[in-house]
């Protein structure tokens, strides 16, 4: 409960603005924000899951993590993450015909040190993301990328491979 009470004064402050009472708020919350881990308005945490963000890390305004207890979700240090990214740890086996979203299951995620994940994007669970890597905007990440590579796309593919 206390996350999404809190999850609402973060919505109402300035969206680029008092990041150091935006930390506190996310240690409030139980996420793991490390220093000078700057999160943006306009996001959502949902879920009591595990989320770690480390050093130096700027999520943009709109973001949204979707948590589950079984998955933790690791940003790792100095990325970049542009608005209105979705990362899910939750999804569904399939159904029989009768409802084809069948019982619901988690997995983690996990992006690297020094990663860029373009405007729009998200990032499905089971994902890794390696150190270096960049997705491009809008992309839909279903597989692991991995390090030093661009990938875009729905679904992401690789693009090049980055010195």
């Amino acid at each position: 409960m206390i996350r999404h009470l809190l999850n609402f004064l973060l919505w109402a402050l300035p969206p680029t603005r008092l990041f150091a009472l935006r930390r506190f708020c996310l240690r409030l919350m139980r996420v793991d924000a490390r220093a000078r881990v700057c999160v943006c308005g306009g996001g959502w945490i949902y879920g009591p899951g595990r989320l770690a963000i480390g050093i130096d890390t700027w999520v943009s305004p709109g973001t949204i993590f979707y948590t589950h207890r079984d998955a933790p979700i690791t940003v790792g240090a100095r990325c970049d993450i542009g608005p209105f990214v979705r990362v899910l740890t939750g999804s569904h086996a399939p159904g029989d015909h009768a409802r084809r979203a069948g019982p619901g299951t988690a997995r983690a995620v996990s992006i690297g040190d020094g990663c860029w994940i373009g405007a729009a994007t998200t990032i499905l669970g089971g994902v890794t993301v390696g150190a270096g890597a960049i997705v491009a905007a809008g992309a839909v990440v279903t597989r692991d990328v991995p390090p030093d590579t661009m990938v875009g796309g729905v679904p992401a593919r690789p693009i090049r491979a980055l010195s």
